[in-house]
C-alpha cells in the first residue's frame, strides 16, 4: 500500500510538472506573439517587461498557496523593531545638510483615483486647500531644499495609466527648487483564470486593451528603478539612501533623525533596509506584520496567512505592529541584488473581474517584501502621525478638517486637539465619490472634538457644523 501511494505520488508529481512544462511554453509562445507586434522604438522595454513578467509567471507556477509555514513564524528579537524615541534622541549633527544630499525622496505614483470616483493619477485629487497629493510633496521637500541649502531631488514611479497626466503636471513645478525624474513601472499582461494565458492579443494598451494590462504592485521598483538607468545616474550623483512612500500617505514626510541613524549608525553598520512600522489600532487588523522568519526579518502579509490562523494574525496583542510602507533603503543595496537577481518578493495573487464578465488574475509584488534579501535591516516603531493614508473620502474628510494644520506642505495634528488620536469616520455609499463628497459638504464642519462619526443615508451638511464626542 505504501509503495503504491509512493507511486502515485512520483506519479502525480512528475505529472504535474509536465503541466507545468506545458503551460510554460504555451506562455511563451503567447508572449513571442505579442512582442511581435511591438514597434521599434517600443520593441526594448516590452522586451523587459515581458522577460520579467516570464520570471514572476515560472515562480507563481512552480510555488504552493500561501508561502509561509505558520510553525516558524517568530517574534522578531528586541533590537530588530527599535523605538522612534530612540532613535530621535541621538539629535541631529552640525552636517545635517551633507547627510540630507545623500536622500532621493521617492513616491509610488502608479494609481489612480477610481476607488474615490476620480479619473486620472490619484496624486493629482486636491486633498486640502486646493493643493493635490502631488503639490504638498513638492512644497515638502521645496522647505527642505530652502532650509538647509539642499539639493534632495523627488522621484516619482509612475505606471503605464498614470504617466502621461503626470508629465504634462510637472511643467508647473519648472521653477520650484526641486529636480523631479519620473520612470515608469512595468507593464505586464493580464492572465485568463481558466487558461494561464494572456488576454492581450497585441502590444497596444489604449482603447478597447486597456483592460489587458496591469502595473504589477509597488514591489516591481527594484528592477523598474534599475533597468530605467536612473538608479545608477543617482548613485554616480553621490545619492545613498531612497526613502520610498505611498504618495498618498500625508504623513511619510522626510525624517531627519531617521536619516542620520542610517547615515551614522550606532555600532558604526549601516542598515541597507529600514521600514517604517507603527502600533496596530482595530482599523488596522489586515495590515502586514514585521516577524522573525529562518533567522531573518520577515513582512508577513494577511494573504500569506494559511486559513486557520487568520485570527491569529489579526490579533492587536499578538501582532502589535503593521508596515506603514515608509521604506529607507540603501541604493548600492538594490544594484547589487539586482544585478544578482536575488530580491526575493512573494507572489501576490490579485483576481479580478472585467467589466464583460472575465475572470482574470495578475500576478504582483510589494515593496516592503523585499526585506529579507537585504543585510542588516531595521524596524522603526514611529509615532502614528507618520502614518496618514487617504484611502477613501473619510480619510479626506479627516485631512481637510481643522484637526490638521498645514505647513510647509507637511499636515501636523492641531495643538487644540486634546488627544493624539484621530475619530474613528465612516462616511456612507452617498460619499464614496469625491465630487459627491464635496456636494455633501457646504463647509468642512470643527472636528476637534469628535470621536467617532458614522453617516449613512442621503445626508448633507450646511456651514459652521460642529461634531463633537459621537455622532
Amino acid at each position: 500500500e505504501d509503495f503504491s501511494k509512493a507511486m502515485s505520488q512520483a506519479g502525480s508529481s512528475q505529472f504535474q510538472e509536465v503541466i507545468r512544462q506545458e503551460l510554460e511554453y504555451s506562455m511563451k509562445v503567447e508572449l513571442d506573439k505579442i512582442l511581435a507586434t511591438a514597434a521599434a522604438n517600443e520593441l526594448e522595454h516590452t522586451k523587459k517587461d515581458l522577460e520579467g513578467f516570464k520570471k514572476l509567471f515560472h515562480r507563481f507556477l512552480q510555488e504552493k498557496g500561501p508561502s509561509v509555514d505558520w510553525g516558524k513564524i517568530q517574534r522578531p528579537p528586541e533590537d530588530s523593531i527599535q523605538p522612534y524615541e530612540k532613535i530621535k534622541a541621538r539629535g541631529l549633527p552640525d552636517n545635517i545638510a551633507s547627510v540630507l544630499n545623500k536622500l532621493v525622496v521617492v513616491k509610488l505614483n502608479g494609481g489612480l483615483g477610481t476607488s474615490m470616483g476620480c479619473k486620472g493619477p490619484k496624486s493629482l485629487i486636491g486633498v486640502r486647500n486646493e493643493n493635490t497629493f502631488l503639490d504638498l510633496t513638492v512644497q515638502q521637500i521645496e522647505h527642505l531644499n530652502k532650509s538647509y541649502n539642499t539639493d534632495v531631488p523627488l522621484v516619482l514611479m509612475n505606471s503605464f495609466n498614470t504617466d502621461d497626466d503626470t508629465k504634462k503636471i510637472l511643467q508647473k513645478y519648472s521653477h520650484s527648487r526641486v529636480k523631479i525624474y519620473t520612470f515608469n513601472q512595468s507593464r505586464y499582461p493580464r492572465i485568463n483564470k481558466e487558461t494561464l494565458l494572456p488576454i492581450a492579443k497585441d502590444v497596444s494598451y489604449s482603447g478597447e486593451n486597456t483592460e489587458c494590462w496591469y502595473p504589477p504592485g509597488h514591489g516591481d521598483i527594484y528592477a523598474s528603478f534599475y533597468n530605467s538607468g536612473l538608479l545608477d545616474n543617482l548613485i554616480a550623483e553621490g545619492k545613498e539612501y531612497i526613502f520610498v512612500s505611498n504618495i498618498d500617505n500625508l504623513g511619510a514626510t522626510v525624517d531627519l533623525f531617521i536619516l542620520n541613524h542610517l547615515m551614522n549608525p550606532p555600532n558604526g553598520k549601516r542598515c541597507e533596509f529600514v521600514m517604517e512600522v507603527t502600533n496596530k489600532t482595530r482599523a488596522d487588523v489586515k495590515g502586514g506584520t514585521l516577524t522573525q522568519y529562518e533567522n531573518k526579518l520577515r513582512l508577513v502579509e494577511i494573504a500569506q496567512v494559511p486559513k486557520a490562523h487568520v485570527d491569529e494574525f489579526k490579533s492587536v496583542s499578538k501582532f502589535k505592529i503593521f508596515n506603514t510602507n515608509n521604506l529607507w533603503i540603501a541604493l548600492s543595496a538594490i544594484k547589487r541584488l539586482q544585478e544578482k537577481n536575488a530580491i526575493d518578493m512573494e507572489i501576490i495573487v490579485n483576481p479580478k473581474t472585467l467589466d464583460g464578465g472575465l475572470n482574470v488574475i495578475q500576478l504582483e509584488t510589494a515593496v516592503g517584501a523585499a526585506i529579507k534579501s537585504f543585510e542588516n535591516s531595521l524596524g522603526i516603531n514611529v509615532p502614528r502621525s507618520r502614518f496618514l493614508p487617504v484611502k477613501t473620502t473619510s480619510d479626506l474628510l479627516l485631512v481637510m478638517s481643522n484637526l490638521y494644520s498645514l505647513n510647509a506642505g507637511s499636515l501636523t495634528m492641531s495643538e487644540k486637539r486634546e488627544f493624539p488620536t484621530v475619530p474613528l469616520v465612516k462616511l456612507g455609499s452617498s460619499f464614496t465619490k469625491v465630487q459627491d463628497y464635496l456636494r455633501r459638504f457646504e463647509s468642512i464642519p470643527d472636528m476637534l472634538e469628535l470621536d467617532h462619526l458614522t453617516v449613512s443615508g442621503d445626508v448633507t451638511f450646511g456651514k459652521n457644523v460642529s461634531l463633537k464626542v459621537s455622532v
